[in-house]
């Protein structure tokens, strides 16, 4: 990668990093922090502009979340937040394609302009998986994302499939289905805390918990939790 690109591509997601940022902050007011019934005025204010129109708001998500995954994003804040606007079911199919589609794309520049850097970076700490992918690179791959990637960084897990070769169609939908159970999840608690701030008068934290629109997942969450450890010692531990 040239020193140039390198330079390019750091400043272009810097500078959405920025305007992101810029953005939702200058939306806050900082004095009311504390003030639950700032952040109802906020839910209710989201409520209305999504219900005005659903579907530009959902274009306008789709490609901000595609972007940010394409410029090397995380996505668990775009989870929370689809959940959160759109609730649990829309919000994890929008969040679900968008990062999916984005996850992609990137998988495909990195494979096109960086394949030597990604083999010379990731092939030797993950040379123990090149085999079993090689096998079945479709049921590893899915695994490897309902496993949470392994510890690895969620940009690290998009690129990771360059040292495999693997095919994009099995990428994509590998990925599709790999995390699906974790965006449910994480849209469901992002809808959960969206209805306790508009159904609640004060915030207590152990009644959010105990609101069964956050426990329930987070129980699911923890079950997924005990099903990837004993698929990563099953298929991935020496």
């Amino acid at each position: 990668m040239s020193k140039n690109l390198k330079l390019t591509l750091g400043s272009i997601y810097l500078a959405i990093l920025i305007i992101f940022l810029y953005f939702i902050f200058s939306k806050i007011d900082f004095t009311r922090i504390n003030d639950f019934s700032y952040y109802k005025i906020i839910q209710s204010n989201i409520d209305e502009l999504i219900g005005s129109n659903l579907i530009y708001n959902l274009v306008i998500f789709f490609l901000f979340s595609f972007t940010w995954i394409v410029l090397l994003g995380f996505g668990s804040p775009i989870l929370l937040l689809s959940g959160v606007l759109f609730g649990k079911w829309i919000g994890t199919i929008v969040s679900t394609a968008s990062i999916s589609i984005g996850a992609l794309c990137l998988y495909i520049i990195a494979n096109f302009f960086f394949s030597d850097l990604i083999h010379y970076l990731l092939k030797e700490k993950f040379s123990k998986y090149i085999k079993r992918f090689q096998q079945n690179e479709f049921f590893y791959f899915f695994a490897f994302r309902f496993v949470g990637g392994l510890g690895t960084p969620f940009f690290l897990q998009n690129v990771l499939p360059v040292i495999f070769n693997m095919k994009k169609k099995n990428y994509f939908f590998a990925s599709i289905l790999g995390l699906l159970p974790h965006f449910y999840i994480w849209n469901t608690i992002g809808a959960g805390i969206n209805k306790y701030i508009k159904e609640s008068e004060s915030f207590n934290f152990v009644s959010l918990l105990m609101s069964k629109e956050i426990y329930i997942p987070v129980i699911i969450f923890l079950i997924l939790i005990i099903v990837s450890l004993i698929i990563k010692k099953k298929y991935f531990d020496e």
